[in-house]
């Protein structure tokens, strides 16, 4: 991404200083290195490099007291990173920085973030402090929001690398993404060189990191939760805790059911849910019929499967590595993604389609066949709107969500600040509101503007909901707002928030978010809004008159464990969704115990996700059980044995997860838990067979959509 200035035009007609980044054939990694220490002796020698401008006094610094280049950063070698946050390109490279403070962490080394906008709610000191805190970065930043260092140096796109000798000298800039080795080696050379010279200084820098000081991150339950995605049916909402690195399930008021990746740690693990791991996950997308949520496992750079049927995690796409293949077709982890931010489910063809924000596309996976392939879009970062798929082009999607006729899919086109449509058959786009409809490569036509058409003028929107009621919601993010789009006339209008970030419930025009990210609709009109920088779920009910928007209250949702703080997990508590069956106490030392779940006329049980049950027992309990868990038979009916080694009492539950369905609809999900206890028992007791019945009670919705007919 660029943006250009009178210096950045110099440089690029006469040079900026850079040494030859070629590796020489045959060439060894010392041989490169010394190469750089001769570039650094002669410029030196030739008085060639020039002085990096001073930081003015007056900007805002993060993680840090305020440095200056003659006091602090005097005599060390410094990587000047300019970044702004919204640029997926910058969040790229942070592990490139991190690698380098690593290695370098006990020498006169550092790097120092230099913030230059390109949204004007980038330039505000609480949102840069928010981001810094959502990427975990611990090196100084410096709120440039004036860009004085970018026009000095002539900058000209994000990021751009300034690597600074410890005499506040430029030796060379880089630019783009895939800078590490180039970095390190330069880095190396510098720290060999002024090394010799007796030019450097280890003394530490005033750090005072921003995580260390803010509450949120250790008290709320979520952490910067990007997405979200919905089974009204079921009861269940499920959250993206982004920045916890793991998938929360409630129930729509709130109520925890389970997470996956317990533990909070950043990952790539597959395997049960207590076992997987996510790294900073966004988008999901629901497919009701097999009972499995995907996820945009966005730093993973993966898309993944969790499957509620087995418990488990697995991989469908990528491999943890970021990619750079613009067609795809590969299956499984050999088929490598690029920063997927959102999905959505296709329920015909069985498609997932991924708004691939690292590298400007959309693509598909085939659940049928595994493969992943790119759908729309050449791979370039622009606005620019074709009839297929090599002459349309995106910058950054972060949002996606499909008609109610599964023939398009609305995007959230956030470095545009736009949403468009791409047709489903065709692969070209077309737009709706926002952007510069006439140069596809300005992507810096945004603001706060309500109207129609091009007329209206966004601010880096990150999500987007088709509704039932036939009009798009909008996460508008960088405006803190909430906003309605008709289809039919392209007219927007603003429908919650202020414009101003803030947390405050109440009447939806006086409430205030602050960077929402995802939204979702549950019956009759409720949309679910994750409000990201609050790290919490708020709520709007479209059809009820005088409504409010108000914050979810999160139910038995803490924070992660890490790993080795976990305790041995038992199922000491059923989830919200759980219906409980008390039966009566049973006296006898053995016997049978016969599952019988029924369903209402007109439903069946599940064949492709079987129903399924669990035995838990005290820890300290003398019941034996066997089988401990299994299937039910297609009747709904298994049967266990007990046995109890002595007569004092005790108890068990039975957890039956029941999966089933009614003809041409979608499958339905109940969970059953059976408390059975145990007495005393009395001596001579005869052997038992307690029947335990249970008959599930559909829960009707009048809201989900009816499956279109193929075309």
């Amino acid at each position: 991404m660029q943006y250009g200035s009178p210096k950045a035009i110099w440089n690029l007609i006469f040079g900026v200083s850079s040494p030859s980044f070629e590796q020489n054939e045959g060439g060894s990694q010392n041989s490169r290195i010394q190469q750089f220490v001769n570039y650094i002796a002669d410029l030196e020698s030739k008085g060639a490099a020039p002085v990096v401008p001073e930081f003015p006094s007056k900007l805002d610094w993060l993680n840090t007291a305020p440095l200056q280049f003659r006091r602090d950063l005097q005599g060390k070698v410094v990587v000047l990173d300019f970044w702004t946050y919204c640029c997926i390109n910058c969040m790229h490279v942070l592990p490139d920085l991190e690698f380098l403070e690593k290695k370098y962490k006990d020498m006169p080394f550092a790097v120092v973030g230099v913030h230059s906008a390109k949204f004007d709610n980038e330039k505000d000191l609480e949102a840069i402090r928010n981001a810094v805190l959502r990427y975990d970065i611990t090196h100084p930043v410096v709120n440039d929001g004036d860009m004085y260092l970018w026009r000095e140096l002539g900058v000209n796109s994000w990021p751009t690398f300034a690597v600074v000798g410890p005499n506040g000298k430029l030796l060379a800039q880089l630019a783009g993404e895939g800078r590490r080795k180039d970095l390190d080696n330069l880095v190396e050379a510098a720290v060999i060189y002024y090394g010799g010279k007796k030019l450097l200084d280890n003394s530490p820098l005033p750090l005072s990191l921003e995580k260390d000081s803010d509450p949120r991150l250790s008290t709320s339950p979520l952490k910067f939760p990007g997405k979200l995605a919905i089974d009204v049916l079921n009861n269940r909402l499920f959250i993206s805790d982004s920045n916890h690195n793991r998938i929360v399930v409630t129930s729509l008021d709130g109520n925890f059911i389970v997470q996956i990746g317990s533990t909070g740690e950043e990952g790539f693990r597959d395997g049960s849910f207590d076992e997987a791991t996510f790294n900073r996950p966004q988008g999901l997308a629901y497919n009701a019929k097999k009972n499995v949520l995907y996820v945009a496992d966005t730093e993973n750079h993966a898309l993944r499967e969790v499957d509620f049927v087995n418990e488990t995690v697995r991989t469908l796409a990528g491999n943890g590595t970021k990619g750079s293949d613009y067609e795809g077709g590969g299956k499984g982890k050999d088929q490598v993604l690029n920063s997927p931010w959102d999905v959505c489910f296709e329920p015909i063809s069985e498609k997932v389609y991924i708004a691939m924000a690292g590298q400007h596309q959309i693509w598909e996976h085939n659940a049928r066949d595994g493969a992943t392939r790119a759908f729309s879009g050449n791979g370039y970062e622009r606005n620019l709107n074709g009839s297929s798929p090599s002459t349309t082009a995106y910058a950054q999607p972060s949002g996606i969500s499909l008609s109610a006729d599964f023939r398009e899919a609305y995007i959230a086109d956030s470095e545009s600040s736009s949403i468009r449509a791409v047709d489903l058959r065709t692969g070209g786009s077309r737009l709706l509101v926002g952007g510069d409809p006439v140069f596809s490569e300005n992507l810096f036509r945004f603001g706060d503007h309500d109207g129609i058409g091009s007329d209206v003028l966004l601010q880096h929107p990150l999500g987007v909901l088709y509704a039932k009621d036939g009009q798009i919601y909008i996460a508008d993010s960088y405006n803190h707002k909430i906003k309605k789009l008709d289809p039919a006339n392209k007219r927007i209008t603003t429908i919650a928030g202020t414009g101003k970030a803030g947390f405050r419930d109440g009447t939806p025009l006086s409430a205030q978010l602050s960077e929402p990210a995802g939204i979702v609709e549950g019956e009759n009109g409720k949309l679910y809004i994750a409000d990201t920088n609050n790290s919490v779920i708020r709520y709007l009910d479209l059809n009820m008159e005088g409504s409010e928007l108000l914050t979810l209250e999160l139910k038995g949702v803490k924070p992660p464990v890490p790993r080795t703080k976990t305790l041995r997990r038992l199922r000491s508590r059923v989830s919200a969704d759980t219906l409980t069956v008390k039966v009566d106490s049973i006296s006898s030392k053995e016997g049978n115990l016969r599952l019988q779940i029924s369903l209402p006329e007109g439903y069946h049980f599940s064949k492709e996700a079987r129903s399924k049950f669990i035995v838990d027992k005290e820890p300290e309990g003398d019941v034996f059980v066997d089988p401990l868990d299994g299937e039910l038979d297609p009747q709904g009916s298994s049967v266990l044995g007990f046995k109890r080694a002595s007569a004092s009492a005790s108890a068990v539950r039975i957890l039956c997860k029941v999966y089933y369905c009614k003809e041409d609809e979608v499958c339905l999900y109940q969970s059953v838990a059976f408390e059975v206890p145990f007495q005393e028992a009395a001596d001579g007791s005869d052997p038992v067979e307690r029947v335990l019945t249970h008959v599930v009670k559909p829960r009707s919705s009048s809201n989900s959509f009816p499956l279109p007919a193929s075309s």
